[in-house]
């Protein structure tokens, strides 16, 4: 038989395998159900692989050979300000194949299911059952789940059925979780089509949640993020669009702050530099590889950075506690990586629009994104009021290292380089099995006490300065809380320095901090210093600009007059000397007098100092001439 005869064999009964009506299950009767068919989906994964091997002209894996630089063109244009663009990247070189050409001697160009699971040791077959990974984009994909049921018919996965039946499933909704989808994008659409299809490569047992944004803007896509979060039964968030860094970007945080769920977003197909949600401190950042079969290794493929991967040291994100590497200081992208190169790139079906030709061949780190949310899926639930991203970082040994490849120019550093170990295009590797992506311990505690503690007084409050803790208990710190005595005053802040307000002026107070992750609030710091606040003061200045001239044993007196500052003051001559028989008289209030009988002619230059009792100065020259007559 060849292998043409047996791919159409295995289509077919793959297709009368999936068409029974099925009962409606629990996540445990999932469980057991794969349990059954793992044998038989096993054997279609062998079977379609040996087919696209040896179908007549075909590479294994079904990925049609490239040149060293594939022709493709960026599936979205760029966003402006305030928006995002979708992270994909098409094959112009490979015409779209239409669905009728897509034959056993003539698979879809591109890597498809099997080539993934192998290429990533991926147990697809046996896990995920019960679990859902949500993707979020932009815009509406108006035949999602007909290009979608497509997809997982040609390449012989578990047919959709109806939420909450024995079947994974398919739901769309909007960002707010209802049925009145936003207009239709033909980009964006691909974009789709891309993300949903890579879950269903990577755990097609998976449920999947579609939350579509009503558009591009940071608003309505962080909206959509949140509602896929914290949808029942999501473990995993998939982000596959990016824009450039910006300095209110940690406010935008929120959006994809979600502990004990896998939260991953692109890191960008611009090549070296940083790109957002991809920078957050709580997000998995996903890299990007060039994958290729290698029958001369043990693991049977090679990969290398892919020089469009984004990668790169933020500008404005604090490092989160598991990154370690000494180039940064701030949050360094990637964590993790997957295939993302078009000149490798992955099988996407689409009918709708500007991209209703079929099949495609297409690249970028949006590929990466839903292949690392379906791999943790496939792990199982995180723990809850975790960070995923950790997981990686507590066994990289569970990792394939990518050590070969660049995306651009930054001095030869692992931020743009690859190495061994963890570097900025690859992260850690790209997925080994689930390992990487389990979490280590389920022990997450509250966060230690934060550490020098000082305080500060001014009027009717005080700013306290503190260290973070030593511990973060193993998560995230997500706020601090800054507490007087007496008083009771509180106020919170996501770092050093917190003003408290409200407080008595004349009164003594001493402060402590507490921090809070999403376990909960940890112990109290030592109490700070004691400052006693004070009504605010105008600044010292003296405002008399010049003196009187006098005259030759005649009396003489003069005013100085100065403002602000906290009684009682003290003057002084600082520099320079009075006309003989002139004295500047002790005074402590706002006024100083300089009298007596001179007894020298001429123009003396002397400086007046006057201080006050919060040891303010102000400073004034004067010129006094002394006449004849």
């Amino acid at each position: 038989m060849t292998g043409s005869d047996l791919l159409g064999l295995v289509v077919r009964r793959a297709g009368r395998s999936h068409v029974r009506p099925r009962r409606r299950w629990s996540a445990g009767t999932a469980r057991r159900v794969v349990g059954r068919t793992s044998a038989r989906f096993a054997l279609v994964v062998l079977l379609l692989s040996l087919a696209a091997a040896t179908a007549p002209g075909a590479v294994a894996g079904a990925n049609p050979a490239a040149p060293a630089t594939a022709a493709s063109a960026a599936v979205c244009p760029p966003a402006g300000p305030g928006y995002a663009a979708c992270l994909s990247l098409y094959r112009t070189d490979i015409p779209a194949r239409s669905r009728s050409q897509v034959t056993p001697a003539t698979p879809p160009p591109g890597y498809g299911p099997m080539s993934l699971q192998s290429a990533y040791k991926l147990p697809s077959s046996t896990a995920g059952a019960g679990e859902t990974v949500a993707i979020v984009d932009a815009y509406d994909q108006p035949n999602a789940a007909s290009d979608l049921a497509t997809y997982r018919s040609v390449y012989g996965l578990p047919t959709l059925g109806t939420c909450g039946s024995s079947s994974p499933c398919f739901r769309k909704v909007n960002e707010s979780g209802g049925t009145s989808y936003p207009r239709a994008n033909s980009g964006w659409g691909l974009e789709i089509d891309l993300d949903i299809e890579m879950v269903s490569a990577i755990c097609p047992y998976c449920n999947i949640l579609l939350v579509e944004a009503s558009s591009n803007s940071w608003t309505d896509l962080g909206t959509a993020a949140t509602y896929a979060a914290t949808a029942a039964g999501v473990v995993a968030v998939s982000n596959s669009y990016g824009g450039s860094e910006g300095s209110g970007e940690t406010s935008t945080d929120l959006y994809y702050n979600h502990p004990g769920v896998a939260v991953t977003a692109s890191s960008g197909d611009g090549g070296y530099g940083v790109e957002y949600p991809a920078a957050s401190q709580y997000v998995v950042a996903v890299g990007g590889t060039t994958l290729n079969t290698a029958s001369n290794t043990t693991r049977g493929w090679t990969e290398s950075a892919w020089s469009g991967a984004g990668s790169g040291c933020s500008a404005y994100e604090p490092k989160p506690t598991w990154q370690t590497d000494s180039g940064c200081a701030r949050r360094t992208v990637a964590d993790v990586s997957a295939v993302a190169d078009p000149n490798t790139g992955v099988a996407v079906y689409d009918d709708y629009g500007s991209y209703s030709g079929g099949w495609y061949v297409v690249g970028g780190t949006s590929v990466a994104s839903p292949i690392i949310a379906s791999t943790y899926a496939l792990a199982g639930t995180p723990a809850a009021g975790s960070y995923p991203a950790s997981y990686l970082y507590a066994d990289p040994a569970g990792l394939n290292d990518v050590t070969s490849g660049s995306n651009g120019s930054c001095g030869g550093s692992y931020l743009c380089t690859a190495v061994a170990g963890y570097d900025g295009p690859t992260g850690l590797g790209t997925p080994n099995g689930t390992g990487a992506f389990t979490s280590t311990s389920s022990t997450v505690t509250v966060p230690g006490a934060p550490t020098n503690v000082t305080a500060t007084a001014g009027n009717a409050q005080a700013t306290v300065s503190f260290s973070p803790p030593a511990s973060d208990g193993g998560s995230p710190i997500l706020s601090y809380t800054v507490t007087s005595s007496p008083g009771s005053f509180s106020a919170t802040g996501a770092a050093s320095p917190i003003t408290v307000t409200g407080l008595t002026n004349g009164t003594a107070y001493t402060f402590t901090v507490q921090a809070t992750n999403a376990q909960g609030t940890g112990a109290p710091s030592a109490p700070s210093n004691s400052v006693t606040p004070t009504a605010s003061t105008a600044p010292l200045t003296i405002t008399t600009t010049s003196l009187p001239a006098g005259h030759l044993n005649r009396s003489y007196s003069a005013t100085i007059q100065a403002t602000g500052g906290v009684s009682p003051y003290s003057w002084t001559i600082t520099s320079g000397t009075l006309p003989r028989g002139l004295t500047l008289a002790a005074s402590t209030s706002t006024t100083d007098t300089i009298s007596g009988t001179p007894t020298v002619t001429g123009t003396f230059t002397f400086t007046v100092q006057v201080s006050d009792s919060t040891a303010q100065t102000a400073s004034r020259s004067f010129s006094i001439r002394i006449l004849r007559k």
